[in-house]
């Protein structure tokens, strides 16, 4: 679709957001919105006609790209049919978006719970958890985010979670593996992943393996920094959790459905969980899904006893139909080894030849279509660009570098001092090739600010 320019609707939608959108994450007063007039495929544009690629995926859902005909013809269709339904029956769209999603799963994550998100996906798992083992900790790594509801917040290990950390959920945060910024003074993968492993063994035991019900961690983790965990780190915490009879959750809310080249990251470690957590990608966000994916021990426990908990909109038809459309698509297309290819072939080369020629940039790191590079002033001493949740005038590197990305056509996806690549899964090659020019001129203003 070719953006025709109505900045007169843009002023408008702009002026309506502004007197009545209160914004997640942001101090209200602070912020300048773009108004978005369209989207398709791996684009978007503004009122004034100017296109962005999104290097985005939205918030890193959109993996089939935005607007995909046959997506939206299965919503049109199931709304003509049959719009809602109370989840305590049995309908076609619902039945079938399990089904499909349980093929996928690995091991024997049978049973699927619907939910309307990710972080009401994470609060089922830990409950499920809880009441599975009667014990009352969760595990959960710094440098991770599993959502924005009261339990996942005090859950992620990031700094979103201090103004609503109460300090009584009974979370206890560990150091995960993460070799290019390592808390184990590692100089290796093996020593890293043996000495991560340590730590958190050694964690549960000062906890008491008897209280800890569950360990959650982001298969591969997202909005913290992609950092792909070592070979046999996830296998190693597998074997923890059956030491000590401990549920081991994987979330996999923004890593699974194709955005590793992979239908779950957790395919690429061979490890099975006993929950794992979904959403995002699993409908390419066009409809509000989530769920939770649950072994079958787990699912024995309720058998005979009712599981605690539920949702009025739990599998509702018209997301379970952009689910089943999807993952067809996602199927016939084949882009779930599209983005294995495109990751292997075009996108690590070609951040590996940025970082050669860009001092801001640091390290490179990722697989399938969720890569980040993490931005530096130096790169011997590893010191940050902007200092660890900086904001104002210490963060003007990055918005700086954000600015440019934009300015060049690239709407980018900038935390902390990184910025992801995880366009749409099913981005063409023409289109990965004009992003990263666009993010070679960026880096070229962060490169600036190099000591």
């Amino acid at each position: 679709m070719t953006p025709h320019p109505d900045p007169r609707t843009g002023a408008a939608v702009k002026a309506a957001d502004r007197a009545h959108v209160f914004h997640s994450w942001s101090a209200q007063a602070l912020i300048d919105p773009l108004a978005v007039a369209g989207a398709e495929g791996s684009y978007f544009w503004d009122y004034d006609g100017k296109r962005y690629l999104d290097f985005t995926s939205g918030l890193v859902y959109t993996n089939i790209g935005y607007q995909h005909p046959k997506v939206v013809a299965a919503i049109q269709e199931q709304a003509a049919k049959m719009t809602t339904f109370a989840p305590a029956f049995a309908i076609e769209a619902r039945s079938e978006a399990a089904r499909l999603i349980a093929e996928r799963t690995p091991g024997d994550l049978d049973k699927i719970f619907f939910t309307n998100g990710g972080a009401d996906a994470v609060e089922h798992a830990v409950r499920m958890a809880r009441l599975h083992t009667g014990r009352p900790k969760v595990l959960s790594a710094y440098r991770s985010y599993h959502g924005g509801t009261q339990q996942a917040i005090n859950i992620t290990g990031d700094p979103r979670r201090w103004a609503s950390d109460s300090a009584a959920a009974g979370v206890v945060h560990f150091w995960a593996p993460f070799l290019y910024r390592s808390r184990f003074y590692a100089e290796t993968e093996e020593q890293e992943c043996a000495r991560a492993l340590e730590h958190l063994e050694t964690t549960i035991a000062f906890e008491g393996p008897q209280t800890v019900a569950a360990i959650i961690l982001e298969t591969i983790p997202g909005t913290a920094g992609i950092m792909v965990p070592p070979p046999g780190y996830l296998a190693g915490v597998r074997e923890i959790c059956d030491k000590y009879g401990i549920v081991f959750i994987l979330d996999e809310v923004m890593a699974g459905f194709g955005r590793t080249g992979e239908w779950f990251a957790a395919d690429l470690f061979d490890v099975t969980p006993d929950l794992m957590t979904f959403a995002k990608g699993v409908n390419s966000g066009y409809v509000p899904l989530g769920g939770v994916a649950v072994s079958g021990a787990i699912a024995e426990t309720f058998a005979e006893r009712p599981y605690p908990g539920g949702l009025t909109y739990s599998g509702h038809p018209l997301a379970c139909a952009a689910a089943v459309a999807t993952i067809e698509v996602m199927a016939e297309e084949g882009i779930v080894e599209h983005a294995a290819r495109l990751g292997a072939d075009v996108v690590g080369p070609a951040l590996r030849e940025l970082a050669e020629r860009h001092p801001s940039v640091g390290e490179v790191r990722g697989v399938g279509m969720f890569w980040a590079l993490d931005l530096v002033k130096d790169r011997e001493t590893r010191e940050p660009l902007v200092p660890y949740n900086a904001a104002g005038e210490a963060n003007a590197p990055m918005a700086a570098f954000g600015a440019a990305a934009k300015a060049h056509g690239i709407w980018p996806f900038i935390n902390m001092n990184r910025t992801h690549v995880v366009p749409p899964c099913n981005v063409t090659e023409a289109e990965l090739k004009e992003g990263l020019a666009a993010l070679d001129a960026a880096l070229a203003v962060a490169d600036e600010y190099v000591a």
